[in-house]
């Protein structure tokens, strides 16, 4: 009888993964997230509150679970429905960047700008799948910007809010992963041990402080849709750079930034239903969010390419790919390469310079995408 009674519970238990079996994948995604973020050590303050929450918006809908699911919910509308925690992030990412090296090399500016290129060019590939509000939606996931990706989404209402939060900041997280092979194919043994000189120029107090304002003023001119989240990240760096709130420097550096994205990489759980997550439309913007960040490294990477067709100091192509805004993940990955070529191959400040610009380029991108959008669809 003892016997018959634990074979009985050992059947209900396979009946359950059964009947339950996108549960079961979700938890799979959700212990892979969490090996990233505990064993990789990849971004484990944003991939560990996503894998625990895939999990816990997975469990079955017994006892408090409805519960688990309001809380979830109403964190999702406080701060990401409405672009409240995007924002608030890029105070505190604006306070974590030290924009010396691009203002030493402005040049690096350029890079930023042609890192931008798997956006525009996913938008329009991903136009043929989905709606315009989608495709453009879709397209910034290739900025590896999480804020600025959720802020695109929102304010073009797109159905596809959820899978596309998600999948911008998984590729954020998995820079590592992604960049080095890319970089690898579309570059020779030759390009990668280029060595660049570093040669910083002086930069002045003032010009520190007048950059963020300068910048904020000439988004709102050019890229209106851009003007939010550009004046956040600019406030985040004033308040770094103005010299008389070290304290508030500090605490939009670590608590404020910790907390936040402690806070959404759980609510953006609540996206990882599996019957929201495990549809077929989903599993095509996660393949294009990935074809989009793949371009936006081949575009830096060419540009790089271009450049040294015409000039006597060349530039190591890989530089080209920290243009993206994956800040600064992406400069550490081509810094890591160029070492593992040439152990006396230093790139860090220089792809420092380029990744600071695709922070800056990558929220002006979502800010034309925005106007492009919404005049689009006023016109139509």
């Amino acid at each position: 009888m003892e016997f018959i009674k634990e074979f009985s519970v050992l059947f209900e238990h396979f009946g359950f993964f059964a009947d339950h079996w996108q549960s079961v994948i979700m938890w799979v995604v959700g212990a892979v997230l969490i090996y990233l973020a505990i064993v990789k050590e990849m971004e484990p303050t944003l991939l560990l509150p996503m894998g625990f929450g895939a999990i816990l918006m997975n469990l079955p809908s017994v006892g408090g679970m409805e519960g688990v699911s309001d809380v979830l919910h109403t964190l999702y509308n406080a701060g990401i429905a409405n672009e409240l925690f995007p924002l608030l992030l890029f105070i505190g990412i604006g306070a974590m960047i030290d924009f010396g090296p691009l203002l030493s090399n402005p040049k690096m500016l350029l890079f930023g700008a042609a890192a931008q290129f798997g956006i525009f060019f996913t938008y329009f590939v991903a136009s043929f799948f989905f709606e315009i509000p989608d495709a453009a939606s879709i397209g910034i996931i290739g900025a590896a910007d999480g804020p600025t990706a959720i802020v695109v989404a929102q304010q073009l209402g797109s159905k596809y809010a959820g899978p596309i939060t998600v999948a911008a900041y998984s590729y954020m997280a998995l820079v590592p992963i992604i960049q080095p092979p890319v970089i690898r194919l579309i570059t020779t043994k030759k390009e990668r041990l280029i060595r660049m000189e570093y040669k910083p120029a002086m930069v002045s107090k003032t010009t520190r402080i007048l950059f963020p304002i300068v910048i904020t003023v000439i988004a709102g001119l050019f890229a209106p849709g851009s003007v939010a989240l550009v004046g956040f990240l600019m406030f985040g760096n004033l308040i770094r750079e103005c010299g008389v709130l070290d304290n508030l420097s500090q605490t939009a550096q670590k608590e404020l930034a910790n907390l936040i994205t402690l806070i959404l990489g759980i609510s953006i759980a609540f996206q990882m239903n599996a019957d929201k997550f495990l549809q077929l439309d989903t599993l095509l913007i996660m393949g294009l969010g990935l074809f989009a960040f793949v371009f936006d490294t081949v575009g830096g990477v060419m540009l790089a390419k271009l450049i040294n067709l015409f000039s006597k100091k060349k530039v190591n192509p890989m530089v080209g790919a920290a243009g993206i805004s994956a800040f600064p993940m992406s400069s550490r990955v081509v810094h890591k390469m160029g070492l593992k070529e040439d152990p006396q191959n230093f790139l860090l400040m220089h792809s420092t310079a380029a990744n600071v610009s695709g922070q800056i380029a990558s929220v002006i991108a979502g800010g034309l995408i925005l106007g492009l959008v919404q005049k689009f669809l006023g016109g139509a």
